[in-house]
């Protein structure tokens, strides 16, 4: 029986690779900074319900028309009276608690969808760290809150500015006024993003991650509450620090003084426990970034 050759044996062929058209990318490769960025704006939109569906800009756009609405009341206000209703800094307290509902909604859309969709690997494949991802989500986060209250304030500004009698030097004791208050909101945004997106990057499931984040602000404030009522001094001036909240305003009426409680010592007395408020603030801050990249180092593995 002759031996049949291996081209006789050799199976024949089913398929074939077309060529369709694509074609390889020849441009230049903008790296690690670029890609930062993008993720970044990304992420400022995401908030802002740019890029996506007209159900996802209700919420954003409505909290921000309140605060808007409530900045152009109180600068009408002082057109009519001829003095401030509500100091900058005190406006930004007022609407704490809409920012803190509005970091509910934002934190787990910037990373609970994308845990969920399980996206990070493509993330973790392109020149982009791990550290990275996580640090222009808390940016892009930080950015949202502070024009939230920041922008609320410039319309204040820009209310008292037109208004004044006092001429230029009116409007720079304005000014002097307004940078404490941005200031101010600027530590509402970090301390309250670094909480919210850390609680947030915990699931990928949005319901539980905004009920997360407004369970540990809420639920933190009656600790707060007792701690005040308690027979020791000193326990009652340190109260504050048991709630991010009340952390926040601490450091404040620390920091700005007569600019947040215009001399009326209100409700919260921290005594000379302002650099402990100021301290426990820095370390909030600090624990929940380093926590936060230490989440993204063992999702990524």
């Amino acid at each position: 029986m002759p031996e049949l050759s291996s081209a006789a044996v050799r199976p024949t062929p089913t398929g074939v690779i077309h060529d369709i058209g694509y074609q390889r990318y020849e441009g230049p490769r903008l790296g690690r900074r670029h890609v930062f960025g993008a993720l970044y704006l990304h992420g400022l939109r995401t908030i802002f319900g740019f890029g996506r569906s007209a159900k996802a800009k209700i919420f954003p756009w409505l909290v921000v028309g309140i605060v808007t609405l409530v900045a152009v009341a109180l600068a009408a206000l002082r057109s009519q009276l001829g003095e401030p209703v509500a100091t900058y800094a005190q406006f930004a307290d007022a609407m704490s608690w809409l920012v803190l509902f509005f970091v509910a909604v934002a934190a787990p859309e910037l990373v609970s969808r994308d845990l969920r969709s399980g996206v990070l690997p493509l993330y973790f494949s392109r020149p982009l760290p791990r550290a990275d991802y996580a640090l222009a989500k808390l940016l892009a986060l930080v950015t949202g809150l502070w024009l939230l209250l920041g922008g609320p304030q410039l319309v204040m500004f820009l209310g008292a500015a037109f208004t004044t009698k006092d001429g230029l030097k009116g409007v720079w004791n304005e000014l002097l006024d307004l940078l404490p208050g941005l200031l101010y909101a600027g530590l509402w945004a970090v301390v309250f993003a670094s909480v919210g997106l850390l609680i947030a990057s915990l699931t990928g499931k949005r319901a539980f991650a905004a009920g997360g984040v407004v369970a540990v602000f809420l639920m933190t404030t009656p600790i707060v509450g007792v701690l005040s009522i308690l027979p020791s001094h000193t326990a009652n001036e340190l109260a504050g620090l048991a709630s991010p909240t009340t952390l926040v305003q601490g450091v404040g009426i620390w920091s700005l003084g007569d600019l947040l409680v215009e001399g009326d010592p209100g409700e919260m007395m921290i005594g000379g426990f302002g650099p402990v408020y100021a301290l426990v603030a820095v370390l909030l801050v600090a624990g929940a970034a380093a926590l936060l990249l230490a989440r993204y180092r063992k999702v990524a593995s």
